[in-house]
């Protein structure tokens, strides 16, 4: 007999939920965007409210549609975004700051002068950026009145967006996280698998706000329809599996086996490699992060970030009326034989890494009057996978041998150009499944791990099934060559110049 598992997907732009069958078939689905509000450059925020609305209200509408109740229901989340909430109204105090904010930049800077850096890599794992969530907790503490007194007197919480969910959708009973959200705050201790006190106590932030970090696949508390305002299919469903999105895609993509590597084209686009179950300390701008914790087990990874990958289709679509669809950006693209010398570098918060350059800004090169709107839809695509390219040469730095494939997912890998175009740049086989929103299943894979629907992991290989491969047409010198010209284009864009 089949049984269910819902999967939410709260991503940057959207909220999603799919209902996933135990034999691995999307039985039903529902979506929603939600605002994206910018108050100055550079900044960016979400409404932790619209968040909520649009979360429930998805997966309200797709259990409803199958008209099943789910056995177990699994989260996958927008990483390092941060809400602060009072504990005893669940009331955020703020909107929430998002990932690609560069608001805490100074802060940074500031950090990295007093010489701190090189402790917090060692520590977390992670770059000191604007990009994760501690000192966007700081700067909320330290900008809204009261709040860091409150803190201090236990009156606050804070979380990613996955703890956020949990504690509204259990009615505020369960205040909790799992080891690859907690790795991305800058806060937790990726050695010691705990929340790291002198880090915490440098950016001044008490420890008692801070969620209980639990395993990816285990008990998250049950759901309470009522409070959350969701269908009464919902009610008392447990919650038994929790990944920040990019981990979760990789788990979805069962990059079991250590040397795996997926890419995620979504927002941004976000590269992981399975590094087996010791940390790796990289000297090349990737970042260590944990890539899972079950049973006790805990698999690491590497990973490098691009800020802005799907959203520069967006920014294409929305804000300069180029495209009316994300697949006409494809269309244009492909009707010109090159970008005619154009190239588009997506900095419009920053350069993730090898670079961590968090006051570069976005530039378009190489432009002149024959200059149309499909040479720059190309260059925009071109651009994002450039991008993962210094991500996987990095990895094959920091490795020691080049990756030898490239699984993908996400709503831009459903570009047949790009995905060519990344294999060609990259020199090996891009490899997408069938089905591509491997996030959802990710979290769909532990919650059904959680609540015992699949004892092991390797059970859950049957569910990836390869969709087409993409092998490179290119030769290596011509690759070369536009490496070349990309990387001139990069170096025109970073802030020290």
């Amino acid at each position: 007999m089949e049984k269910y598992i819902l999967s939410l997907d709260q991503g940057t732009t959207s909220s999603r939920a799919i209902l996933f069958s135990s034999s691995g078939k999307m039985i039903a689905s529902a979506q929603n965007e939600f605002p994206q509000h910018f108050p100055f450059p550079g900044w960016v925020e979400h409404d932790p409210a619209e968040i909520l609305a649009s979360q429930f209200e998805a997966a309200s509408a797709a259990v409803e549609k199958a008209g099943v109740r789910p056995e177990a229901v699994g989260i996958t989340n927008q990483r390092e975004t941060v809400v602060v909430w009072e504990r005893s109204t669940g009331k955020p105090v703020s909107n929430a700051i998002v990932w690609q904010c560069r608001r805490t930049a100074p802060i940074c800077e500031k950090l990295i002068a007093d010489g701190v850096g090189d402790m917090i890599k060692d520590r977390t794992g992670l770059a000191l950026d604007a990009y994760f969530s501690g000192t966007k907790i700081k700067w909320i503490l330290e900008n809204t009145p009261g709040a860091l007194k409150r803190a201090q007197n236990g009156e606050l919480l804070c979380g990613n967006i996955d703890t956020w969910l949990i504690y509204n959708l259990t009615g505020g009973r369960v205040h909790a996280t799992d080891y690859t959200n907690a790795s991305r705050t800058m806060l937790f201790n990726i050695n010691t698998l705990e929340w790291d006190k002198d880090i915490c106590a440098l950016l001044g932030i008490p420890m008692c706000m801070l969620p209980e970090v639990r395993d990816c696949a285990g008990d998250f508390g049950v759901i309470d329809a009522g409070y959350a305002g969701v269908s009464p299919l919902l009610d008392e469903v447990p919650i038994c599996g929790v990944a920040g999105d990019q981990q979760a895609a990789l788990f979805g993509q069962t990059c079991f086996d250590t040397g795996d590597v997926k890419n995620t084209y979504g927002t941004g686009c976000f590269t992981l490699m399975n590094v087996g179950g010791k940390p790796v300390k990289d000297e090349s701008g990737l970042l260590s992060t944990v890539g899972w914790k079950i049973k006790g087990e805990t698999v690491y990874a590497l990973e490098g970030s691009v800020f802005n990958a799907g959203s520069s289709i967006q920014w294409l679509r929305d804000d300069l009326g180029i495209i009316s669809t994300a697949h006409e950006c494809d269309v244009l693209a492909e009707s010109v034989p090159d970008t005619g010398g154009v190239h588009f570098v997506s900095a419009f918060t920053g350069l993730g890494a090898p670079f961590w350059d968090m006051y570069a800004r976005g530039s378009m090169t190489g432009i002149t009057r024959g200059t149309t709107k499909a040479h720059v839809c190309r260059a925009v695509l071109e651009g994002i996978a450039f991008q993962v390219c210094d991500l996987a040469e990095a990895m094959g730095k920091s490795c020691g041998h080049p990756i030898s494939s490239l699984r993908v997912d996400g709503g831009a890998s459903v570009s047949d150009f790009m995905m060519q175009f990344q294999a060609d740049m990259l020199g090996v086989t891009v490899d997408r499944p069938e089905i591509v929103e491997t996030t959802a299943m990710g979290a769909a894979f532990l919650a059904g791990l959680g609540c015992g629907i699949w004892s092991s992991k390797e059970e859950l290989r049957f569910a990836r099934q390869t969709s087409r491969t993409y092998k490179p047409s290119v030769t290596a010198a011509e690759r070369a060559s536009a490496l070349t010209a990309w990387h001139e284009a990069v170096r025109r864009t970073v802030s020290d110049i």
